[in-house]
């Protein structure tokens, strides 16, 4: 597997411990990262009030760390390593004056969102991709997936490819977990490719259209919602799912 490229932390907030009633550009990326994986709703206006206090709260539980709704240097390095943030998009959206509240995946049923260019670590915005877009995924959706199925299960069959975007889209569809792309990709210890950082190596146009031909309704993981590598797997659990079918070095289960 290609070595993941050290994630940027230059461009992440400055040094101060952001707190509820702080205001200006910490906050606004605070807001915006925590709206990039699904867990900040309201405007991003640079205000830390309960909204985003509780948003941040959840985070921090769903990733494990202290739950005291402050951002100190650990809870901002995790959301830097979890999330992009592209200054730029953001404050011109805020000086437009429009009411921007959306940043980051969607959900399926948000419908006619309208997503922003993803950013690379530097805070670049990456070319947009010529692309049509399937009802109800927005381009960010599209492109996260991609990274995922790069990161994932780059080298295997073209099918075992299509059978990892196929788990991400099962995993939205069950109410056993997120109901968004963002959130299922970033559900802490789902995926290696987020827990070592290859998600962020730029997915090639194979690892595209795999995802594109997922979303279109081909599924070869037989709706799989699991699936592991028998021969680097580490976890007893995994062995106990009921087996589905094995596509490549990946064993797709229930």
């Amino acid at each position: 597997m290609v070595q993941a490229p050290p994630l940027m932390k230059a461009n992440a907030f400055s040094g101060q411990v952001i707190q509820q009633g702080a205001t200006g550009d910490d906050v606004i990326e605070l807001q915006a990262r925590l709206q990039y994986i699904g867990f900040y709703k309201g405007k991003i206006d640079g205000v830390f009030g309960w909204g985003t206090y509780w948003a941040l709260r959840n985070f921090q539980q769903k990733f494990g760390l202290e739950i005291d709704g402050l951002a100190g240097a650990t809870t901002k390095d995790k959301l830097a390593s979890a999330t992009r943030y592209d200054e730029g998009y953001v404050k011109q959206q805020i000086r437009s004056g429009k009411a921007f509240t959306y940043y980051g995946g969607a959900k399926k049923s948000d419908q006619g969102s309208a997503a922003p260019p993803p950013a690379n670590n530097q805070g670049e915005k990456t070319p947009p991709q010529a692309v049509n877009v399937p009802a109800g995924y927005s381009q960010n959706d599209i492109e996260l997936m991609a990274n995922a199925v790069h990161g994932e299960a780059r080298g295997e069959p073209y099918e075992g490819m299509v059978a990892v975007a196929s788990v991400i889209l099962n995993r939205v569809e069950s109410p056993a977990f997120p109901d968004s792309v963002s959130g299922v990709i970033f559900e802490p210890r789902a995926f290696t490719a987020v827990a070592d950082g290859q998600i962020w190596l730029t997915p090639d146009e194979t690892s595209k259209q795999a995802v594109i031909d997922a979303i279109n309704g081909w599924d070869p993981s037989g709706n799989a919602l699991y699936y592991f590598n028998p021969n680097t797997a580490t976890s007893p659990w995994i062995w106990t799912r009921p087996q589905i079918k094995q596509i490549g070095e990946h064993i797709f289960c229930k």
